[in-house]
């Protein structure tokens, strides 16, 4: 039975994701910012789960989550965790602080949260990374407005990118995602698929992934991306 870490798991896709890797019976590591909340709590009662605390910006977060699970092999790290970003993100509105913060959550942390891992990673068979990114990070796709969050996202592309590179020789496969516009508290009610919808792909995706597929930029849906 194949074990995932999930960050940022409280809600919306990280709580879906949670809720369908245990209904295909894997053992399931959830962090949580703060408190958990309710739902993510009572997913407790299944004896696959276990939840931990996790700022993923906090250097000793991590490090005390990596103590919790020294030893315990870990097939599939998803990095959930993000943030949309400040409010007014405008060429006239944005701000250096609130872009910096979302580059400290959407950027650098995946990295730092993946690069503690790597032991356990290194206990799998087939072991992935994957980082939940976005269409709005692909150089490809035009669109303005949203300077912090799109910078954030073409930039962890890139750091994936590398570290795909960087993992290769040790068999680790490492996948940036783009989880479609998904209705959430970020996505919004306006958009194109529920959280259901989202989760079961990136669900299938993980499952499928192997060293053949690593440094490529998918889909929800498993096709690959234009950077």
């Amino acid at each position: 039975m194949e074990t995932v870490l999930i960050t940022g798991a409280s809600r919306g896709i990280g709580l879906e994701i949670t809720k369908q890797f245990l209904e295909s019976g894997y053992n399931v590591i959830s962090t949580y910012r703060g408190q958990p909340s309710q739902e993510l709590a009572a997913l407790q009662s299944s004896s696959h789960l276990v939840i931990y605390e996790l700022e993923v910006t906090n250097e000793n977060s991590v490090s005390k989550l990596v103590e919790n699970v020294a030893g315990m092999p870990i097939d599939i790290l998803i990095n959930n965790a993000g943030v949309l970003g400040p409010e007014k993100q405008t060429l006239d509105t944005i701000d250096a602080s609130g872009w910096l913060e979302t580059i400290a959550v959407n950027t650098i942390s995946p990295l730092l949260v993946s690069r503690a891992f790597i032991p356990n990673l290194e206990l799998s068979t087939n072991p992935r990374i994957i980082t939940i990114s976005s269409q709005m990070g692909s150089l490809q796709r035009e669109s303005g407005g949203m300077y912090a969050y799109g910078s954030s996202k073409a930039a962890v592309n890139k750091v994936m990118q590398m570290l795909s590179l960087e993992l290769k020789a040790s068999g680790i496969t490492v996948c940036p995602v783009h989880p479609g516009w998904v209705k959430t508290d970020m996505g919004g009610s306006e958009a194109d698929i529920t959280v259901q919808e989202s989760a079961s792909g990136i669900v299938a995706l993980a499952q499928s992934l192997d060293i053949q597929q690593t440094g490529k930029f998918f889909t929800w849906e498993a096709k690959e991306h234009d950077w």
